[in-house]
């Protein structure tokens, strides 16, 4: 690792860089500066936890210049309200003394608000994708005067439907400008996206796309079902001291509201939650609320496993194994951050076997399992997913004779009949048919009878 000194970069960023007391480059930052330097397409790829968005702010930054233009010159889109929040703060940071101007949209705000704040002009744009195409349509942005554009985490942004916005975005993109993209994983979809949208890429792979930190520490345990996975996970936050900051991942809204509910007869001052259906207002208050120490426990859906910088997290645990083993890597780099060491643990029943199989194929590694401690109580009862279903092998409207009730009775016959829609209509249709004609497929075959 280099000084940020030896980049050449700008005297502004150097005293923000110090006041922010960072003096080393990550791997990815030191490859990262000279490539998106020179205005090439760039491809980034390295574990969460790595400073990627640093990699691209900083080189940003050092060429920006002090302008009044009222449309943005550099367009920064990712995937979740938080991380639009985070990425303007960091931006904030590295400009605070060039007179950059960095503005934050998202969905669940007013657009009115954010159309005013856009008509007094700004230098960076950060938003997620549905909302930068919303104010598009309303003409209250332009991008007209876009030079580099920047996507973080696309990947999450295809798995959560945004293809359409992205595609009509980079439709009104001026053809003459930068792309610039980072990620912890590479799939098939990002290949097929640069492919079409690229020219002359620049890849920087510090890591197999894939593999995570070293100094993260991975375990799993088997687990027969959900209640017993919230006896287990009990039995493990009783342990303050080492246990002291903790983000459990769920698969989905319903699991989380579930969880937390159980979780809060346990640890109601200490645990909080996040999921979209919570509101804007609420989600970042559980964020500020757990990243200061004043949670201990945050339990989440996979909203919270990409690009959030949440400081000293002792313990990432995944509740529930996720059906695609990208977001697995999300979710450890919570942990582990900036070289600190960090724990995952992976919970799982034998319907997640399979998904905790693929994770191990993306990593190249077997998750070491621990034996269930003797004093976690193996819960009997099932959620209404876990409960077995009663499947009929027929279909269940074909019913036997015998199956019958008491009350049943035949039609007569006058109600068997079918309606065909009356006789006047049927001697109308009959008598001014269409006309067979050369256009008719079936013409040919009609007149050699």
């Amino acid at each position: 690792m280099s000084l940020f000194t030896d980049l050449k970069i700008s005297r502004n960023l150097e005293k923000a860089l110090a006041d922010l007391g960072f003096e080393q480059t990550t791997p990815i930052q030191e490859k990262a500066f000279p490539i998106v330097m020179s205005g090439s397409d760039v491809v980034g790829i390295a574990q969460t936890g790595t400073g990627k968005t640093f990699a691209y702010l900083l080189p940003i930054l050092n060429t920006l210049t002090f302008s009044k233009e009222i449309h943005p010159k550099v367009v920064i889109l990712v995937p979740t309200r938080e991380l639009v929040v985070q990425v303007v703060e960091e931006t904030e940071k590295l400009a605070k003394y060039s007179g950059i101007r960095v503005l934050g949209v998202f969905g669940g705000k007013s657009m009115l608000r954010q159309k005013e704040a856009l008509a007094k002009g700004t230098d960076v744009l950060v938003a997620t994708p549905a909302r930068l195409y919303d104010l598009i349509l309303t003409k209250a942005v332009q991008l007209k005067q876009v030079k580099k554009l920047v996507i973080d985490e696309v990947d999450v942004m295809l798995d959560l439907g945004f293809r359409f916005q992205l595609i009509n975005i980079f439709e009104l993109l001026p053809q003459r400008r930068q792309n610039i993209m980072f990620s912890a994983t590479m799939t098939d979809d990002i290949d097929i996206f640069i492919a079409d949208f690229f020219k002359g890429v620049q890849k920087i792979a510090i890591a197999v796309s894939g593999t995570p930190l070293e100094n993260i520490k991975q375990l799993g345990y088997a687990t027969p079902n959900f209640y017993t996975k919230v006896n287990l996970l009990v039995h493990l936050l009783q342990n303050e001291t080492e246990f002291h900051k903790v983000l459990v991942f769920v698969s989905s809204k319903r699991s989380a509201d579930l969880l937390f509910k159980e979780m809060a007869e346990f640890f109601s001052e200490e645990i909080c939650i996040i999921h979209s259906n919570k509101t804007q207002n609420y989600r970042l208050r559980s964020i500020n609320q757990f990243d200061e120490g004043k949670n201990r426990i945050l339990v989440t859906t996979d909203v919270m496993a990409r690009g959030l910088d949440l400081q000293e997290i002792s313990h990432v645990i995944n509740f529930d194994t996720p059906v695609y083993p990208e977001n697995y890597m999300h979710r450890i780099g919570r942990t582990g951050r900036a070289e600190k060491e960090g724990i995952s643990i992976l919970l799982y029943t034998p319907a997640e076997t399979e998904y905790k199989e693929a994770i191990e194929t993306l990593m190249g590694q077997e998750i070491p399992l621990k034996t269930l401690p003797d004093d976690v109580e193996i819960a009997t009862k099932l959620t209404y997913d876990e409960q077995p279903k009663h499947r009929e092998r027929e279909n269940p409207l074909h019913i036997n004779e015998e199956e019958r009730g008491a009350s049943f009775h035949e039609k007569s016959e006058k109600n068997k009949k079918q309606n065909q829609g009356g006789s006047y209509k049927r001697i109308i249709k009959k008598k001014y048919s269409k006309p067979k004609t050369r256009g008719d497929k079936n013409y040919a075959k009609r007149k050699k009878r």
